[in-house]
């Protein structure tokens, strides 16, 4: 199904495939489930897409360091779940979240990532 309406994304999101791990932030659900590492499938100022290997409930809160190309290092944020979809039964999900906290020191490091992939994609 194709969205037809009016954009309503505050920020730009360019398809990227950047590798995070993540986990249940304490306190919020379960939190027996372990750290796990995969790749964004795209990334905004706001948001990314995810493949997971579980289904969470929207809400759920999660930390997630992300590797970007103009940061040697990982980058924290905590984003909340928007949605997370079955892509195959029990095994991959497409997880939407939106951030929550995005430090001031790394949102020009996500901004520039989305500028150079944008351009680079148009």
């Amino acid at each position: 199904m194709t969205h037809k309406g009016q954009e309503r994304r505050k920020h730009p999101r360019i398809g990227g495939r950047f590798i995070v791990s993540y986990r249940i932030l304490e306190g919020d659900g379960d939190t027996k489930t372990k750290r796990d590492i995969t790749q964004t499938k795209n990334i905004s100022l706001g948001g990314m897409l995810l493949t997971t290997n579980m289904q969470f409930k929207p809400g759920t809160n999660l930390a997630l360091e992300i590797r970007l190309p103009f940061d040697p290092n990982p980058i924290m944020l905590i984003a909340r779940v928007i949605e997370s979809r079955q892509i195959i039964e029990n095994l991959v999900y497409d997880t939407r979240l939106m951030f929550l906290a995005v430090d001031e020191q790394h949102r020009p490091i996500i901004e520039k990532t989305i500028q150079y992939y944008t351009k680079k994609e148009g």
